[in-house]
């Protein structure tokens, strides 16, 4: 698709028909680092109306044990589809998954931290994430979150850093994120969905919407018929390669609200 269309040309059958809303985090849920009031209404109001609401982000384990807990979500998938967490109610616990076993992800540690030394040796001016402690599964190079922004150049150094590695890397709206293993963010959505909602998301695609904003979002802009990007995702349109079919007007959590808004203005 070589443009994207604004929110008002989703059919009213198709926007009826929404049973889910998947949304990225940073700079679609949040607003210059914070999650306004609005936003976290909105994530309120859709889960109110029935509708399943999922955030998939690339932030941390430690972070998403928090959001599965006590956000208005049903279910969380973090490290860029390195698990899914969700709160089971009746239960009273949190459920986790992993990709990969503890053995495993206890190995990648170390090979990780080792290469993340590198890159900042290797790559002037980047740093570790704030949150890469309460990492599980992967590296994230900060690229604009805490230091000044870099240049592509730079950005592209890190990428071709961790994949002479062997590792997969994506580019989120403020940092790199690399890991071992062949996940990606709709693995892991696809893999929640059936075994906490027993949903087929591949019989079911249609009726979810995923927004996002980034170059990591690209796998679920090309398996949503219905994908969104908020209005901030146009600068990385040149490394998405199949686009989101509809675009907000506002950016970031504006964008967001206005997609609730639209629609819960269906239901």
């Amino acid at each position: 698709m070589s443009s994207m269309r604004p929110l008002s040309a989703m059919p009213h059958a198709t926007r009826h028909g929404i049973r889910g809303v998947l949304a990225d985090i940073d700079d679609t849920l949040s607003t210059q680092g914070r999650l306004t009031a609005d936003a976290y209404t909105a994530l309120e109001r859709l889960r109110a109306s029935g509708k399943l609401v999922i955030p998939i982000t690339g932030r941390p384990a430690g972070w998403c044990d928090h959001i599965a807990r006590m956000w208005p979500v049903d279910a969380v998938v973090g490290e860029n589809g390195a698990f899914y967490m969700h709160h089971d109610d009746a239960a009273g616990r949190l459920v986790k998954h992993f990709d990969a076993g503890v053995a495993e992800r206890a190995a990648n540690r170390s090979r990780l931290a080792a290469i993340g030394d590198a890159i900042l040796r290797e790559v002037p001016g980047t740093a570790l994430a704030s949150d890469q402690h309460y990492r599980e599964t992967d590296l994230a190079i900060d690229f604009c979150e805490d230091v000044p922004r870099l240049p592509r150049t730079a950005i592209d150094r890190i990428v071709a850093l961790m994949e002479a590695e062997g590792m997969t890397a994506k580019i989120s709206s403020i940092h790199v994120n690399g890991w071992f293993g062949n996940y990606d963010k709709l693995a892991m959505t696809r893999t929640l969905l059936a075994d906490v909602f027993a949903v087929d998301l591949d019989a079911q695609r249609e009726n979810f919407v995923y927004v996002g904003d980034s170059p990591n979002d690209a796998p679920m802009f090309a398996f949503f018929p219905n994908a969104v990007g908020v209005a901030n995702v146009r600068p990385f349109l040149d490394r998405i390669a199949t686009k989101p079919a509809y675009a907000t007007q506002r950016e970031a959590g504006a964008g967001f609200v206005e997609l609730a808004e639209f629609l819960l203005a269906s239901t």
